[in-house]
């Protein structure tokens, strides 16, 4: 199926709205919890989902062309789940660009303005079986022919 948004396939968190300001508490600057996720509507054949963070408003570029910077990286969720409750400990989490595995909240540098952080929901027509430590790209590159279906939630943050 590939990258491709499947708005049948949404995306919500009690913490914040669609375009809304994501809470200080799931930041760099608060407690840094992930925010709690739900998701509905996966497409028929989904046995596992992905769910990442990435912030394309960070002024990164990596070696490797990737640009941006990476919050989370939360995979081999068993496709019979729907939500991540807040602070999410279970399954597997890849590095960040923090150079840790888990949530890693919004924080972009001082006098930098908002950011918009992006939430993405996989759904992946293959079993959560996927080996610890896989980054982003390294994670990407392996989902892409599984992904049946993905969406977003995007959130924003600017420090005060």
């Amino acid at each position: 199926m590939g990258f491709a948004l499947n708005l049948d396939l949404q995306l919500t968190s009690s913490a914040f709205a669609a375009d809304g300001a994501i809470p200080t508490r799931h930041t760099g600057e608060g407690e840094d919890v992930s925010p709690a996720l739900s998701w509905s509507n996966a497409p028929a054949g989904t046995k596992s989902f992905a769910v990442i963070c990435h912030d394309p408003d960070a002024p990164l570029v990596s070696a490797n062309g990737t640009y941006g910077f990476v919050h989370w990286v939360h995979y081999n969720i068993p496709g019979d789940v729907t939500s991540l409750p807040e602070g999410c400990k279970q399954h597997t989490d890849g590095p960040t660009n923090f150079g840790k595995a888990g949530y890693g909240g919004p924080m972009p540098p001082e006098g930098h303005g908002q950011h918009k952080y992006y939430f993405w929901i996989l759904a992946l027509d293959s079993e959560p079986t996927l080996e610890d430590g896989l980054d982003l790209w390294q994670l990407l590159a392996k989902v892409e022919p599984h992904t049946l279906a993905m969406n977003r939630l995007v959130g924003t943050y600017q420090r005060g």
